[in-house]
């Protein structure tokens, strides 16, 4: 077995890293950002990056983009997050952030739809959290009636990110809700400033990213709007998700890496009575465990993106990464601060903005405690024996 990256992604890696020790660690704390870099600053980054050949990293081939694997990806998303720089949920740095769904358009669509949002002319969020159903897509309650060749929209999503500027939102609602899950739930697109739709409120988090609240009264969206058939959008937005956990983790696991970096450099230069930080059997010991965790979370991610590469089914593996990812990188942190002491706990240092990041990435793309409940209801079922297949009749 070979553990080491292919050359060609490793030339990769040290391009972006690169990149982000040259131009966006010096900066990271001079930039105070909510969702997203106003364009004045992110639009000078966004050139740079063109001049490397990193645009539109994560698009295929076919749209332009660099059409980059999986494991590429992640490798690309380790190093880029070890900067504070760019926020962490909607960075636009490597080119505007496209929800896989919008793929799956028809060529008509992909005209109105997707096009536009690779050249950075709309932006188009995912709404699928309800007030009473985040993870649990069976208390989804969004409804879309056919009425001729429309659907009427009516329902409430909440805490949708990127809602505030969208253009335009991927709304997950209920089709038929004696199917639910298993066919009834289908992928609109709707427009922000339709009739009927009206973003109500903006909840400030500890992020400081403002998120969404939409209201559907009755909004009529063509049924041309529908991205894929009927009854296919919990599928595809599990499809996203999927793809949205590993990114997440891999986000994680770039944190990770910076803080455990951070705490070697400081226990060097800090000395207490005399004797070096690093040279405390406690800072010692937390060091170790930072280690430990984050190549065994680096092991993880690797193998998760290269089946994903595959083309396997890794929706078991998402669930892990992703629980294992935001886990791990907040034992990291807090060790991290605790190495630093009241330093850690300054806005001179990125550690307390990354403490609340990925304290708020838990619940987000899934809660940790729902996607434990999944991959431990899945394990089961994989465990149980099938029934033997009958026996053709002998006698017959």
């Amino acid at each position: 077995m070979d553990f080491d990256l292919p050359p060609e992604i490793q030339e990769l890696q040290a391009k972006v890293r690169d990149f982000v020790r040259r131009e966006l660690i010096p900066i990271e704390m001079t930039i105070n950002h909510f969702e997203r870099v106003e364009p004045d600053i992110l639009r000078p980054f966004q050139e740079k990056v063109k001049a490397l050949g990193l645009w539109q990293v994560d698009v295929p081939k076919e749209f332009g983009g660099l059409g980059l694997s999986q494991v590429a990806k992640c490798v690309i998303e380790e190093e880029v997050s070890q900067s504070k720089a760019m926020p962490y949920r909607l960075s636009a740095l490597m080119g505007p952030p496209v929800g896989p769904i919008l793929y799956r358009c028809n060529d008509e669509q992909k005209e109105r739809f997707l096009k536009p949002v690779l050249r950075g002319e709309k932006r188009i969020c995912f709404a699928q959290t309800e007030p009473d159903a985040g993870s649990d897509p069976a208390g989804m309650r969004t409804r879309a009636v056919r009425d001729g060749d429309h659907y009427v929209i009516t329902g409430t999503k909440r805490f949708i990110t990127g809602s505030i500027d969208a253009d335009a939102a991927q709304v997950i609602c209920v089709t038929d809700p004696e199917k639910g899950a298993n066919g009834g739930i289908s992928c609109v697109v709707v427009d922000m400033k339709a009739p009927g739709v009206k973003l109500v409120k903006a909840w400030q988090n500890m992020m400081d990213d403002p998120v969404g609240e939409i209201v559907f009264d009755g909004a009529r969206v063509p049924i041309a709007d529908r991205i894929g058939e009927e009854g296919e959008g919990f599928r595809l937005a599990q499809e996203w998700l999927t793809r949205a956990r590993i990114k997440q983790a891999a986000k994680a696991l770039g944190i990770a890496q910076r803080c455990y970096d951070m705490s070697i450099d400081y226990a060097e230069a800090r000395t207490t009575g005399g004797i070096p930080l690093g040279e405390r059997q406690a800072v010692q010991l937390m060091i170790a465990d930072c280690a430990m965790e984050i190549r065994s979370l680096r092991l993880m991610i690797y193998d998760t993106a290269w089946r994903a590469d595959q083309k396997q089914d890794i929706r078991n593996e998402a669930y892990m990464v992703k629980i294992m990812g935001l886990e791990t990188v907040t034992r990291v942190i807090d060790r991290a601060i605790e190495i630093h002491g009241a330093l850690g706990l300054s806005k001179k240092l990125p550690l307390e903005y990354w403490y609340r990041q990925v304290r708020s990435s838990r619940i987000a793309d899934g809660a940790t405690e729902v996607l434990r409940w999944v991959l431990a209801r899945n394990l089961a079922r994989a465990r149980k024996p099938r029934p033997p297949k009958a026996k053709p009749n002998e006698a017959a």
